[in-house]
Parts: C-alpha cells; structure tokens; sequence
C-alpha cells in the first residue's frame, strides 16, 4: 500500500469508528476508539479460527506492519502531539509546582524504571522465563513514562483544581522526554553487553550521566532558542495564516535537529510550545492570530490523538499472540502501579514539608498516570533479541489496562475527592 492510502485507511477507520463511539458507546472519543479497534482485532482473530483459509487477520496484520508503528510515533506523530500539549499549559500554574513536577520527572522515573525492572526480574525467574537484569530495566524505562497525549485527554474529561491539573500535566509532559533518554540509555547497555557482566564496549556512570545531560539539556536549550526565534518572527508581523506556519516550521525544524544532533526531541518541542503558548501567546500575537493559532492546534492533536488510539488498539495483530506470556503481562499491571504510587508519594511527602497539596494527589496522580502508544512504539522499536515478546506482551496489558480501566475510573475516583463541593 502507499503512504497514501494507508493514511486514507487511517483517517477512514478513525472517522468511523469515532462516529460508532459517539452515537453506541458514548465513551471519551480516544477511548472509545481503542476499545472498538480492540474489539475489531478481536473479530479479526476469531475469524481466522473459524474460517483460516480467508487469512483476515494475516491480511490486516500485513498492513500494520508496512505501518513502523514506533517511526511513525516517535519520529512523526510525537513532536505535533507534544507541542499541541504543551502550547495549552498555563507555565504559571506550572511554575507553582516545578520542584514537584521535576523531581518526578526526573528522579521518579528513575526510581519507578529501578523498581520496576528489579520486580520483573524476579517475576519472571519465578515462573519459569527468566529476564537478563538489563533488559529488564529496559522493560522499567519504556513503561515508566505517563503518556502526554493519553494524560492531556483524560484531563479534557474531567475537571479537577488547576494546580493539580498542571501538575499531572507538566509531569507527564517532561516524564515522557526523560524516560526515552533512559530507555536509550539502557538499550545502549544490553546491546554492549555491559548489563550483565561487562563483557564489550562499556559504559560507565560518568558516560551515562553525560550521556543524559546532553540529550535532556541539550534538547532544552535547543527548544528555548527555537521557541525565541519564532517568537521574533512573530513579533514582526500580524498575519495569523504566517504565524501559524511558523509555529509548525518550528516543530518539525527542531525536532529534526534534535534527532540529527542526538538531542532529546520531545523536550525541546515542549520546552518551544510552554514558551510560545505562553510568552508568545502574550507578546507576539494579536486576539485573532492567537484564536487561529490555538484552534489549528487543538484540531492537529485531536486528528493524530484519533489515529493513534485507533493504531495502539489494533496493534494487538502484531504484538505476540503467545498466550504463555501471560502470566507475566497481567502481574506487569500492579508491578507497574505500585511503583507509580511510591515514585509519586516520595516526592510529595518530602516536598509537603513546605509547600500544601491537594488531598488525593498521591492517588490522583497514581491512577491518572495513563501510558499509551509511547510505551507500545519504544517496545516495538527493540531489537529482535529473545527477550522482545514478554516485554512486548508485559507493554501491551499495562497499556491496555492503563488507558481502558484507569481511563474509564479516573473521573469518579477525582469525584470522590469532592474538590468543588
């Protein structure tokens, strides 16, 4: 198939199974889509067992895959999603929560990708498929990271006080960047063999710790002299139809520098939308630029957001069907919960000693933490190595749980909180 009709086939499928979710199911339109295509691979598949001469799901499997789900996600989808998050953050709100949100971005996921890899290790020994410890935490660091697109639309759905609101935000805005650094990093050591027992080109702490810095800091700075250049640009005229041209020059230039340079791609691109959906949105444009750029925005994010749920619920045709990985994705689901509740209580706690906290954000901030196709597109980028089908498999029953059953609780759970009476 072409570029063409695949994003025709995309675009179809979206369209109509969107309209199915708001006229049948009536659920929140990113959920609804990955529930119906679940349940469209389902029907794929039970066809097959019924009737394997027609090959249905062989068919639509060979589709997907001329789809490279995490090139399309990562090196695509990701800068316009990030940047049409980010440009809708209040960086004021954000900035009242900034320790909160960094330590969690930063030393949470490093935590939470620890604690994660070290349960699954020991999981997976006990039954019977043991894990290179390595690997394992490559398994921590790709499941770590809440998913940005999936958060910011669960937010659409339910409404919650503005400083909790950036903060879940913000986390999962910067998280997300942080976590792709961490899984290249422990990609980069499975693959040298440094992981378990030093054997090849290794890497030691100081690498390492270079190694993030460059990437994390260096897609910062990228992102604040992309974010100043554009908001110069703009500053010279008033033509909205130019100065929404130059927002998406902006995404797609930076992000490919930063793939170039081995830079972190989705920080800078959120780094330049908090900076011109604030600052610029402030000094750089008028009421109608501001109105044109914003609308185009939200329409670019809910087009690839419908996309991408529709992708990530029919991607179940590609991941392994091997049913005795099982065992190990369903225990992925608490192992991965747990360590998203005591790497977001830690921070806290340690940091409610002198700042307040809205009652129920530990918990909040635990179940609305949903990871989606970021997760399911690092898994799938892996090497063909033999421990590839349990992590996909452990990705896919996190993901699947996290948008489907946290998605679908998150608002009653904030109710319970009765934050406005």
């Amino acid at each position: 198939m072409t570029i063409f009709e695949i994003g025709a086939l995309l675009l179809g499928l979206s369209a109509a199974f969107g309209f199915i979710n708001h006229k049948v199911l009536k659920l929140p339109h990113t959920i609804g889509l990955v529930i119906i295509a679940l349940l469209a691979s389902g029907v794929a598949i039970a066809a097959d067992l019924v009737f394997p001469q027609v090959g249905i799901s062989a068919t639509v499997t060979n589709t997907l895959n001329t789809i490279d789900f995490d090139e399309t996600l990562l090196k695509g989808m990701l800068s316009f999603l990030l940047f049409a998050g980010a440009v809708h953050v209040d960086l004021e709100e954000l900035a009242q929560r900034k320790w909160a949100i960094g330590m969690m971005a930063t030393l949470g996921v490093v935590a939470s990708t620890f604690m994660i890899g070290t349960a699954m290790w020991l999981i997976m020994s006990l039954l019977g498929q043991p894990i290179a410890f390595i690997w394992a935490l490559v398994f921590g660091a790709l499941i770590t990271p809440t998913d940005p697109v999936a958060v910011l639309g669960l937010l659409k759905t339910v409404k919650i006080p503005p400083l909790l609101k950036a903060k879940i935000a913000g986390e999962s805005l910067f998280n997300d960047g942080v976590g792709v650094v961490v899984f290249t990093i422990m990609v980069a050591l499975a693959m040298t063999g440094t992981g378990d027992a030093g054997h090849g080109g290794e890497m030691g702490v100081l690498a390492i710790g270079k190694l993030f810095l460059l990437e994390a800091g260096g897609g910062a700075v990228l992102g604040i002299v992309g974010g100043m250049v554009a908001f110069w640009a703009m500053r010279q005229i008033d033509e909205h139809n130019i100065e929404v041209l130059i927002t998406l020059a902006l995404v797609m230039v930076i992000y490919a520098i930063a793939i170039r340079l081995h830079l972190s791609g989705p920080i800078a691109v959120v780094i330049a939308g908090l900076f011109i959906g604030n600052h610029g949105a402030k000094f750089a444009m008028s009421s109608n630029t501001r109105k044109h750029v914003f609308q185009f925005w939200e329409l670019i994010d809910e087009i690839l957001n419908s996309v991408l749920f529709l992708l990530v619920g029919l991607e179940v045709l590609v991941i392994s069907r091997d049913i005795s990985y099982l065992p190990v994705a369903l225990l992925a689901i608490p192992v991965a919960l747990l360590a998203r509740n005591i790497s977001v209580a830690i921070p806290i706690k340690l940091l409610s000693i002198r700042e307040k906290f809205e009652r129920g954000s530990i918990s909040i901030l635990t179940w609305g933490g949903l990871r989606g196709g970021i997760s399911v597109a690092l898994a799938l980028s892996l090497p063909d190595v033999p421990e590839k089908p349990g992590i996909l498999a452990a990705t896919y029953a996190v993901v699947v749980f996290s948008i489907i059953v946290q998605g679908l609780t998150m608002k009653k759970l904030v109710e319970r909180f009765k934050f406005f009476g």
